[in-house]
């Protein structure tokens, strides 16, 4: 395998939508979510409506890649080899004592080789691992400290919550806070995307490649997320749209279990389709399915596809392990520490009237006091004297199942097709693989030559 990859090199360019075409206001929509969970636990489940207040600094516990213990309450950050970093019961620090009277003098957590050999949901954990996970977090362990008993009713409720605000026919019904409040003003949660972007991806496609838009999201939301943030013209830029994909079923599960459906007014037809035979816009489906069509319009036995995404669990994972395709992740976080990608006048960082109202509140893909960054920590020893430095387990997988990672598409929305990026290699150092640049934190760890290379 080279050690560079190039999108000119590939003949099908695939895309999730949220939070890698679609760039959502992280503070707004953050918020937005977090209120349409908690008012159903409140106003349904009977929980204190001290939930639904918060204050700027709250946020700082908002970290992606936290995983929650459910049979405890605790929330865990893992090094790569699943060892615990820091941990907290609802919002409340465990010191290093205190983490190792619970997981031992080696500190290791139980589940880490089921969910890192599979990154699927249990029902004895649970990984936040995106956007629309991620106000979860601070949810979740909000509730924890309300309760006297963890018991795994709070989790059958936040799963009700989530079902009532994020079903399929929610949007069409209006039902729950979320969608009602997108549709009314769309504008106040996403961000259209720059020409640049817009450009780019008609220019992959006038170079005959086959574009795929993949997204779980449903048909109806879907299209208002496009018409905001690509314009009317957004079904022109793809040859292949798939919503409802379900991911990481959509990789994962045979195509008996998940058959494509066509769609008539939003609406799935209740017959599986035997195969798929033109491009178009479907529901549901597979990647093995999907693979034949994409043979069939290629002209070659096994075409090369990439697929940028921003969740290891739905994106990388799944379409790197199952469909073996090359994978680009989108890793906000990185934008905090170094890496911004040129942002154009048409999509501002943030909305000006809202810099008042958010004053004080950290943005989710910033580093966080509480959690330390998303990509290395340190191990402490008891009573502090020690410090030895730790990959994070969420960096280690961007590593193993991303052939590179990037801040945002705008990031390389400029370059030329035919541009060489060095891809992630174990036989290269941990950095190489990030563009442009490798985070802050990794990038002083390595400089300074306190985590190894290889």
């Amino acid at each position: 395998m080279s050690e560079y990859f190039s999108l000119s090199d590939c003949d099908v360019i695939g895309f999730d939508l949220d939070h890698t075409l679609c760039r959502y206001h992280l503070k707004e929509t953050s918020r937005l979510i977090y209120e349409s969970v908690a008012r159903y636990l409140v106003e349904h489940k009977g929980y204190d409506k001290d939930l639904l207040t918060l204050s700027p600094a709250t946020w700082d516990f908002c970290f992606k890649g936290l995983v929650v213990d459910l049979e405890d309450g605790n929330l865990v950050k893992l090094a790569e080899d699943g060892t615990v970093l820091r941990a907290t019961h609802g919002t409340h620090n465990l010191s290093t004592e205190e983490i190792m009277k619970h997981y031992g003098p080696k500190r290791e957590w139980k589940h880490f080789n089921s969910l890192n050999t599979s990154y699927t949901r249990s029902a004895k954990y649970y990984f936040y691992d995106n956007y629309f996970d991620l106000p979860g977090v601070l949810l979740c362990a909000r509730v924890v400290d309300m309760l006297h008993k963890v018991t795994s009713d709070f989790w059958k409720d936040m799963l009700a919550a989530i079902d009532h605000n994020y079903n399929t026919s929610a949007f069409r019904e209006d039902a729950g806070t979320y969608f009602p409040s997108v549709k009314r003003n769309p504008g106040r949660y996403l961000q259209p995307c720059s020409e640049s972007v817009k450009t780019w991806l008609r220019s992959m496609k006038n170079a005959g490649k086959v574009l795929l838009l993949i997204t779980s999201s449903h048909s109806d939301y879907c299209r208002l997320v496009c018409e905001h943030v690509l314009g009317k013209d957004f079904e022109e830029m793809f040859d292949i749209i798939i919503t409802n994909a379900l991911k990481p079923g959509f990789f994962s599960l045979v195509p008996h279990q998940r058959p494509f459906r066509t769609l008539v007014n939003d609406v799935e037809d209740s017959e599986g389709l035997p195969c798929l035979e033109k491009p178009g816009w479907y529901s549901q489906g597979n990647w093995p399915h999907l693979h034949e069509l994409l043979k069939s319009m290629t002209g070659k036995p096994e075409p090369k596809v990439v697929y940028f995404g921003d969740s290891m669990r739905s994106d990388m994972f799944p379409a790197s392990s199952y469909a073996k395709w090359e994978t680009v992740m989108i890793v906000e976080e990185a934008e905090g520490e170094g890496a911004a990608a040129a942002r154009s006048a048409e999509a501002p960082a943030e909305p000006q009237e809202k810099k008042g109202k958010y004053e004080g509140m950290k943005t989710p893909s910033a580093t966080s006091e509480q959690w330390g960054s998303y990509f290395v920590d340190v191990q402490r020893s008891p009573g502090g004297e020690e410090e030895c430095p730790r990959l994070t387990w969420c960096c280690h997988s961007i590593h193993t199942y991303s052939t590179m990672a990037i801040p945002s598409v705008e990031a390389i929305a400029d370059l030329p097709l035919d541009y060489k990026f060095p891809r992630f290699s174990p036989d290269k150092p941990r950095t190489t693989g990030y563009y442009p640049r490798p985070p802050d934190s990794l990038l002083n760890h390595a400089v300074t030559g306190i985590i190894t290379f290889e």
